[in-house]
């Protein structure tokens, strides 16, 4: 992330954007949260599905506690990322979004390998198509933006309602593809016969991702991490408050209906409050600490991260792997997964800190933009 020492008030953009590599590290680290259930399951990303909402107390309780929040403040952070860019270009004077959708085209593929080679579950692929969309609308009119954001909330609101309405009516979760495979191979070839069904959330989810991008761009631009934002801040913070018991209530005894609408409905205004409180955190300080400073690194190797992340992960409990997974007794579900997130977070946060301490940017983030400039460069 470009640091830009304009100063606004008292604070200065390096410190905004040293707030921003925290809450994307953050939203970074709670992602996997989610997530490493799938990877401790069986019978993985099938099993997690056909268990969601009856799995046991401990295990729901901890898995609730991470279920959309951090994905939708890693969508925010997306947002505000455009936002970033669009105003250092329009500082330049460059066009934007001038080769942006280039980028996101990268992005596509990357998120199109992953999903292919590493995890069903790829979020890269969804957050490359709606920039494609957001990109040139982060410096449109307010109305406009106002009018966009709002429609992809009404459109997502039904689509929410009547997948919840749908489970709510259902005796039994979502069928799910049967998963028989072992071999590394084998996965490949599943991920692409069950494509249909494992990327129809990247575009149920399309209208909440335009929606958030544009919320996260428009709470950069009205001064969330300066202090402009402070009674923007103590607001957010306060719908953030009333969501979260909220969300952990219909998470916890709403069944699989439950999940789905805290994850699409009220996950996203948890993530608000969480943004606003790490801005409010850091708006009056100059170094991180020595918490923030491993999220702050893992923040700047976000792309790098949450890939190595599913990788570590799946060398651990897959069958292809060590198949961890299948040889921890069930009962012990819960402090293996806890010991497989410790490890995979041990591993980013060593492993940021190595790579930074050599290089400016994480390798995935580097072969990205190299890619971008080779493919734009001027002959």
């Amino acid at each position: 992330m470009v640091r830009i020492m304009t100063v606004t008030g008292s604070t200065t953009r390096q410190q905004r954007i040293l707030a921003l590599d925290v809450a994307r590290g953050i939203a970074i680290l709670g992602t996997f949260a989610a997530n490493v259930w799938i990877f401790t399951d069986p019978a993985g990303f099938v099993g997690y599905l056909d268990s969601i909402g009856t799995d046991p107390w401990p295990q729901r309780i901890l898995m609730q506690l991470a279920q959309g929040k951090f994905l939708a403040l890693l969508t925010l952070m997306f947002g505000i990322g455009l936002a970033v860019q669009a105003a250092s270009a329009q500082r330049a004077g460059r066009p934007w979004p001038g080769g942006y959708r280039v980028r996101a085209a990268l992005l596509l593929v990357d998120g199109l390998a992953h999903y292919l080679l590493v995890a069903e579950f790829d979020i890269l692929m969804g957050y490359a198509l709606t920039s494609m969309i957001v990109c040139g609308l982060v410096i449109s009119s307010r109305r406009v933006r106002l009018w966009v954001a709002g429609t992809a909330v009404a459109v997502h609101a039904l689509a929410v309602t009547a997948l919840v309405v749908a489970l709510a009516g259902s005796p039994s979760n979502p069928e799910t593809p049967e998963l028989t495979t072992a071999t590394w191979w084998d996965m490949v070839v599943f991920r692409v016969d069950n494509a249909a069904a494992f990327r129809a959330e990247v575009i149920f989810v399309i209208p909440m991702t335009v929606a958030l991008f544009l919320t996260g761009a428009a709470l950069y631009s009205a001064g969330l991490f300066d202090s402009r934002g402070a009674v923007l801040r103590r607001r957010l913070m306060v719908i953030g408050a009333i969501a979260a018991p909220l969300d952990l209530a219909v998470g916890l005894f709403g069944g699989a209906a439950g999940v789905f609408a805290a994850r699409y409905g009220i996950a996203p205004f948890v993530a608000l409050g969480l943004l606003a409180w790490i801005a409010h955190f850091y708006i009056d300080r100059s170094t991180t600490g020595t918490v923030g400073t491993a999220c702050e690194r893992i923040g700047r190797t976000a792309l790098s991260c949450y890939i190595l992340q599913n990788i570590v992960a799946s060398v651990l409990c897959y069958d292809w792997g060590l198949g961890l997974a299948k040889a921890v007794d069930p009962d012990m579900r819960v402090p293996f997964t806890i010991a497989v997130y410790i490890t995979v977070g041990a591993v980013m946060v060593v492993g940021s800190r190595w790579w930074l301490g050599r290089f400016r940017q994480g390798p995935v983030e580097w072969v990205w933009r190299a890619s971008y400039e080779r493919l734009t460069e001027r002959r």
